[in-house]
């Protein structure tokens, strides 16, 4: 008889949460108490469950805020590749036009790229002005570095591209080692954001030289066409097929750096190098104009964040 009202001692197990709570039925209790401790068990774990739901559910949507980069749409695609021909022409404007040489110009864009950078971080949430600003500042240092380093240097178009292009997989392989994805969907934290910055520095950098070493060869329309259909092809690619959007992501927004520089140098270099020997400065501030517009105009948004970071395909 001791044995019978043991084995009727059978606890209900609730989980909650990868988590199981112990809720004794009571033996010896009547039937329907032990009811009523069941049901009232198990509301409690649906009221519960709900509890953390809604809590997910806020925790989703303050990360979505909290995205430091803009939605990725047709305008910002337009501005980047108004962001990149106006750091080749602001680039050259102060190394050629102003005289600076490619060192001094080199130091000044570095400065104002750490100063917008740090400010970057710094924020607590997307602001257009401070993103695009620091964007410009990392492709006119790409321009002058590029230079310097082809020029001045003397490693050639062939030898810098290549030196750029390994140390832009190194910094994607840190960051994806690091943090588990190279998606823009998740710079939210500063640790995503050098990562992040470093890329693009050194994807703005890539781009001068490959569109420098490109204008060599088949001039700069030629150079600006090739990139122009490069650039379709990855977006046909990304509405056609099922290849990585964060693999397509980056092939273009290297691709639009050497893009804006081919265009950037056929506005201002001489007629008989085959560009239109428009002035630098001028083009710049015509160029940064239209940006301006483009912002005030056409408002951006932040991106998505997903809250966890999302693995690489």
């Amino acid at each position: 008889m001791r044995r019978s009202r043991l084995a009727e001692r059978r606890p209900i197990f609730v989980v909650f949460r990868a988590e199981c709570r112990r809720i004794p039925t009571g033996a010896g209790l009547p039937a329907g108490i032990v009811r009523r401790r069941q049901g009232s068990a198990a509301v409690g774990a649906i009221g519960r469950v709900g509890i953390v739901q809604g809590m997910t559910s806020r925790m989703t949507d303050r990360d979505e805020r909290m995205t430091k980069v803009p939605e990725v749409t047709l305008v910002f695609w337009i501005i980047k590749i108004a962001a990149t021909t106006l750091g080749e022409t602001g680039g050259d404007s102060v190394t050629m036009t102003l005289d600076w040489g490619y060192l001094a110009g080199t130091a000044l864009f570095f400065a104002a790229l750490v100063v917008l950078v740090a400010a970057q971080i710094k924020a607590d949430r997307f602001y257009s002005p401070l993103y695009w600003a620091t964007i410009v500042a990392s492709t006119t240092f790409g321009t002058t570095m590029a230079d310097f380093a082809d020029r001045s240097l003397g490693i050639g178009y062939a030898g810098g591209s290549t030196s750029l292009l390994l140390c832009l997989l190194a910094v994607l392989a840190l960051w994806y080692w690091s943090c588990g994805s190279i998606s823009v969907d998740t710079v939210a934290t500063p640790r995503v954001e050098g990562f992040y910055w470093a890329a693009i520095t050194f994807s703005q950098t890539l781009g001068t030289a490959l569109g420098d070493w490109m204008a060599t060869g088949l001039g700069y329309e030629g150079g600006a066409l090739v990139f122009a259909g490069t650039l379709a092809a990855v977006a046909a690619a990304y509405y056609t097929t099922s290849l990585s959007r964060v693999a397509l992501f980056w092939a273009a927004f290297i691709l639009t750096r050497p893009l804006g520089a081919t265009v950037g140098d056929f506005l201002d270099k001489p007629i008989n190098q085959g560009g239109l020997n428009l002035s630098r400065p001028l083009a710049s501030a015509v160029i940064a104009v239209f940006i301006v517009l483009c912002l005030l105009i056409l408002p951006q948004r932040a991106g998505r964040h997903p809250g966890e970071p999302e693995t690489a395909s």
